[in-house]
């Protein structure tokens, strides 16, 4: 802005207040009081005398330079020129003739001396030294030094080297250089040193240091006319404003061009950009060397080049440039018959555009704050929850996710005690693709110390790294399979430790590869949230699972661990327990007396510890009921009171209404009769499988369960022809949340309908058609295809009650013994049976029948119609009775009573060899 002579300047807000600062105008309006103090007006100088000073400053600074450049250059000069002069002076006194001798002679010093001297002289060095090979002077310019030590390096000289060296000697800084003298066969004899001070030698850039200054001279001289002719020029096109009009000139329309809001650009006629503020460079990302080139080389997206190329009047109109939205205005300014420029401004509108996009952020991390508090820890599965969280990191946060927990986590166990760990196991990763180069799920990592990674862990605060090219420390953890990370793109880094209740799990790593922009701080604060919450829920499931492998564990304590060896039925049984938890289901194979064989399945009501302990009470006490021998019925009834009493007792002491009931299906199958007694309490009724592959479900009168009966047990027999297969299994197998117990039994039917198969197939094939994707319940099932014995292994009498048909029945037991080759054991046999028989005889009554079979064992059986058991005593001396029982306890391997609905068996086991 230029200022025409004669024109004031109209008063602006701040001359209103008494700124006499403000373009020099005076205050309209009321009168100012005077002011106690002015302050000193700023002295500025013109520009021809800024030009001025600079010039002078140039001039100086060159000079100095050279100055300097001369004084070092000097300086080096004299250094080679000392280092040049005495190795010459050293050489050729060393080489000169008769210099060998001389050190041969008694007193070389008197030779020597004298030619020394005259040397230094002619040859303007300042001493010449000649050694022996013990460093001991031969000669000096000052007499006294001689026979004195060298000072200086004299040692590689005598293996034939040149030494020079500079250092401070009494003459001041000097140059001196020590060679060898050599005899003629080669050997060092002795050695030569000359040397010369600094201060002697004379260089030529000494000689050109007053041409310089003289130079200089003349160059400020030219600066000071130049200076007077550009400040007459300046003050005629400046119209005589002097530097403080110009300077507040020129302060005023920078403070206003940069300090607005809004972009203000001025493009020339010819399309060159003539002048941009800072907003306008922002706004458009315009390079620093944006003034005086074409809009059309400024990178510009053509809606914004359009505008200021168009040569027309804009108002307000919205462009996009990048990621921001302008409004811009365009007037065309006249340039005296050039083409016309224009003046644009530009206004950012995009503010309320950021602060949308913020909220957007913010609600994408709510968002997946949220995805992860439903998604992760949905089940009880330390693996699983460690895959969720990985899984839901990606790609929304990550590009790549690794979980990395203590050895002992997944099984469920306490971590390492410390505030470190040492080892982990890869437990879970997630990516956008498959081939990175990341360790894969179940690889062992060892700890590095001194790394980030194991400094995270010891103090479990999270870790940034932004730019992992950048970073050394974190590949110290391992370095080969750091570089396969770094070559495949990986950038950026967040490394959270897992710790949850005081316990540190391991560790989560974030990382990116294919988004470009790098972790930032508000993104380690959300990786923490996912971890933390993460932390807990994996707790969570490792402590689930040390229960539950607990609970599993004494479950399955209390579960048979083999089954009898027995003949009447081959069994086979699986047990599967449920993903939620431990449950109370149990099965058994009871071998009881006269062959037969009683087969179990129940189910405890609840999950947890109390239905496994329950569980094992129960079967506990149906073995101890077995050993009586009772009938199906009434063992459910005896049953049904233990729980009865397990329900009162936890009443006692506990405040939960908590009922130990129970289902239960007892069966006995007599492989002579070839039939199976049946109770149920509340069980589902089991599958018969005839040899055929046809499949029923008998109708049982199915009791209620244990714990709530009020009415008696009723049994069903069912006679099972050879090869039939017994299947009794629990609900679980027919019944879940997805399926009703009628439809499972029909699933059941077609499993097991078909050609015949052992009971090991058809347990494998019944669950590969009815196991559940996640079994709900326990399931435990048992398979029995039953045996018969053959007649020839059993045989049977009639005994009238006469003392003398024991003698009749002894032989024909000798004899049948004989015939099964079994003799050795006739007269133990023939001793037992003549004790029951005779005792039946004497105190039962009804008919008496005696039967022997041959199985895994010899049992003999002796029936009558007599509900009186006889009992084991120790007879007095007096007594005439009561000593047979005890010597049949004594022959048989086992013995007991067993009662039926006519009366009672007695019967004996003797082991065959």
């Amino acid at each position: 802005m230029a200022r025409n002579p004669g024109r004031s300047w109209a008063p602006s807000a701040s001359g209103a207040t008494g700124d006499a600062g403000s373009f020099g105008g005076r205050p309209h309006g009321r009168q100012q009081l005077p002011r106690a103090k002015r302050s000193r007006p700023i002295r500025h100088r013109s520009v021809a005398g800024q030009v001025f000073a600079l010039q002078i400053l140039i001039v100086l600074l060159l000079v100095a330079g050279a100055a300097v450049a001369l004084v070092v250059q000097s300086h080096n000069d004299a250094d080679r020129e000392a280092a040049n002069r005495t190795v010459a002076v050293a050489q050729a006194f060393a080489n000169s003739p008769g210099m060998v001798a001389a050190l041969h002679s008694p007193d070389p010093t008197a030779i020597l001396q004298p030619k020394a001297q005259s040397a230094r002289v002619a040859s303007g060095v300042d001493f010449i030294v000649v050694l022996n090979d013990q460093g001991i002077r031969y000669t000096h310019p000052n007499p006294a030094q001689i026979g004195q030590k060298f000072i200086g390096t004299y040692e590689p000289a005598l293996h034939g080297q040149v030494v020079t060296e500079q250092l401070n000697g009494t003459l001041g800084p000097l140059v001196q250089t020590v060679v060898p003298v050599y005899a003629p066969d080669g050997s060092v004899v002795g050695l030569v040193s000359a040397g010369v001070t600094l201060s002697n030698v004379f260089t030529a850039s000494e000689r050109q240091l007053p041409v310089v200054l003289g130079a200089a001279a003349g160059a400020i001289g030219l600066a000071t006319l130049g200076t007077a002719l550009i400040s007459r020029r300046l003050r005629r096109q400046t119209h005589g404003l002097g530097p403080v009009e110009m300077t507040r000139m020129y302060e005023h329309h920078a403070a206003v061009l940069h300090a607005v809001r809004e972009g203000v650009m001025i493009v020339g006629g010819d399309g060159q950009l003539l002048l941009c503020n800072d907003e306008a460079r922002r706004l458009l990302d315009l390079p620093p060397d944006a003034e005086g080139r074409p809009v059309t080389e400024l990178g510009l997206e053509p809606p914004s080049l359009e505008l200021l190329t168009a040569n027309r009047q804009v108002t307000d109109e919205v462009v996009l440039a990048g990621e921001r939205l302008l409004a811009v205005n365009v007037r065309l300014i006249d340039q005296a018959g050039r083409p016309p420029g224009c003046v644009a401004t530009l206004r950012d509108s995009t503010e309320l555009l950021a602060l949308t996009g913020r909220a957007e952020g913010a609600q994408r991390r709510l968002r997946l704050l949220y995805d992860a508090g439903v998604t992760v820890g949905s089940s009880l599965d330390v693996t699983r929850t460690a895959e969720e969280l990985a899984q839901v990191a990606v790609p929304r946060f990550a590009d790549f996710v690794t979980v990395d927990l203590a050895e002992q986590v997944p099984a469920g166990e306490e971590p390492p005690p410390g505030a470190s760990l040492g080892r982990m196991r890869r437990t879970a990763i997630a990516g956008i693709s498959t081939d990175a180069p990341f360790y894969p799920v179940g690889t062992t990592l060892d700890v590095v110390p001194a790394t980030p990674l194991a400094g995270a862990l010891h103090s479990g605060e999270p870790g940034l790294e932004p730019n992992l090219p950048e970073a050394r420390e974190w590949r110290e953890q391992d370095p080969e399979r750091s570089a396969q990370i770094l070559a495949y793109g990986v950038h950026s880094l967040v490394r959270v430790p897992l710790r949850a209740r005081g316990v540190l799990l391991g560790v989560a790593r974030f990382w990116r590869s294919e988004r470009p922009e790098p972790f930032e701080p508000e993104d380690l604060a959300l990786a923490e949230e996912l971890v933390a919450h993460a932390a807990v829920c994996i707790d969570n499931a490792r402590r689930y699972t040390r229960e539950h492998a607990m609970a599993v564990t004494l479950q399955h304590s209390l579960l048979p661990r083999s089954l009898p060896a027995q003949n009447a039925l081959e069994v086979a049984h699986r047990y599967l327990s449920a993903q939620a938890g431990v449950g109370g289901d149990w099965f058994d194979v009871i071998p009881l007396p006269g062959a037969r064989v009683a087969l179990v399945v129940g189910d405890v009501v609840g999950h947890g510890l109390h239905a496994a302990a329950t569980m094992g009470r129960l079967r506990t006490a149906i073995h101890n009921f077995s050993t009586l021998d009772l009938p199906p019925d009434e063992l459910l009834g005896h049953l049904d009171e233990l729980v009865n009493r397990i329900d009162q007792d936890e009443a006692a002491f506990s405040e939960s209404s908590w009922l130990a009931g129970a289902t239960c299906l007892y069966a006995i199958y007599d492989p002579v009769s070839r039939r199976c007694t049946v109770a149920s309490a509340g069980h589902p009724p089991p599958a018969v499988v005839d040899p055929q592959g046809h499949v029923v479900f008998p109708e049982l009168p199915t009791g209620p369960p244990l714990g709530l009966a009020a009415l008696p047990f009723e049994t069903v027999e069912l006679e099972l022809a050879e090869g039939s297969r017994l299947v009794l299994y629990t609900d679980g197998l027919v019944e879940d949340r997805e399926r009703d117990i009628d439809e499972g039994l029909e699933l059941l039917r077609t499993a097991l309908s078909g050609p015949p198969r052992t009971p090991e197939q058809t347990c494998t094939d019944v669950l590969g058609t009815m196991l559940p994707t996640h079994p709900q319940d326990d399931i435990a099932l048992l398979v029995a295809r039953t045996r018969v014995l053959a007649p020839d292994q059993v045989a049977q009498w009639h005994v009238p009650s006469d003392p003398a048909a024991v003698r009749t029945v002894r032989a024909q037991v000798a004899a049948r013994l004989a015939d099964w080759g079994l003799d050795e054991a006739a007269f133990v046999t023939e001793l037992i049976l003549s004790e029951l028989v005779t005792n039946a005889i004497r105190y039962s009554s009804g008919p008496i029948k005696v039967r022997l079979l041959r199985d895994r064992t010899l049992i003999c059986e002796v029936s009558d119609g007599s509900s009186t058991s006889p009992h084991l005593r120790y007879a007095a001396t007096e007594d005439e009775g009561g000593r047979g029982l005890f010597l049949v306890a004594q022959f048989a391997d086992r013995w007991g009573t067993r009662y039926t609905a006519t009366g009672k068996v007695i019967w004996t086991e003797q082991p065959l060899e």
